[in-house]
């Protein structure tokens, strides 16, 4: 479980395949902050661009470790195959920690693609076209995770590709976040509010009893 509160910004430093077909998945070797690692252990979560991984093996020294993600993971994110590539760092919530964004698990729900990102006045609007299986989970300042960051849709557009979601980002976010490296046209990996899931189950789901035998 996750805040979308980012508490780190790493790079992937090297990618290795784990077999020779595609049905196999790749190694990364992430490259963290100074002394991001050293409260970390094998077998921790830690969510990279929004996506849940597993700490697979680590070298504090060095501040990188790696993480095996599986082809099946590969299709359905965005951002985790190429080496250079920035990444917005999370590690797991604790119990006794502040709840600071809202609650993420770490699971992409879809690949949104950015339509806009530009300055305006002292900060920046960020538009996304959300694909549209989507579309039903956003709303008016309602909350949404663009790879792995916590934010508020300031506006919804619906069109006939989905819904495009309009996101106010201040300089502390895109200066602290892999945000800032956007650009028109790059792959975000969306994941929606929890909340949200909830109430779209319970209205499509008959909740008429069924009568006793």
């Amino acid at each position: 479980m996750f805040t979308g509160i980012i508490t780190g910004v790493g790079r992937i430093a090297a990618v290795h395949d784990l077999g020779r077909s595609l049905d196999h998945g790749k190694r990364l070797t992430v490259q963290a902050p100074a002394g991001y690692l050293d409260d970390v252990g094998l077998g921790d979560s830690i969510a990279l661009n929004g996506a849940c991984m597993t700490v697979t093996s680590l070298d504090v020294p060095q501040h990188q470790f790696t993480i095996d993600i599986s082809a099946e993971s590969l299709a359905r994110t965005a951002g985790l195959n190429q080496p250079g590539t920035s990444l917005n760092l999370e590690k797991a919530l604790r119990a006794h920690d502040r709840l600071g964004g809202h609650i993420v698990s770490g699971h992409v729900d879809g690949i949104g693609h950015v339509s806009q990102f530009e300055q305006v006045g002292e900060s920046w609007e960020l538009r996304i076209q959300a694909p549209a299986e989507l579309a039903r989970y956003l709303a008016y300042k309602g909350s949404i995770t663009v790879n792995g960051v916590s934010l508020t849709v300031n506006q919804v557009r619906d069109n006939d590709r989905g819904t495009e979601i309009s996101i106010n980002l201040i300089p502390h976010t895109v200066t602290h976040t892999a945000l800032g490296t956007l650009r028109a046209q790059h792959p975000v990996n969306l994941e929606i509010d929890t909340v949200a899931r909830y109430v779209e189950r319970m209205l499509h789901v008959g909740l008429t009893p069924k009568a006793s035998a």
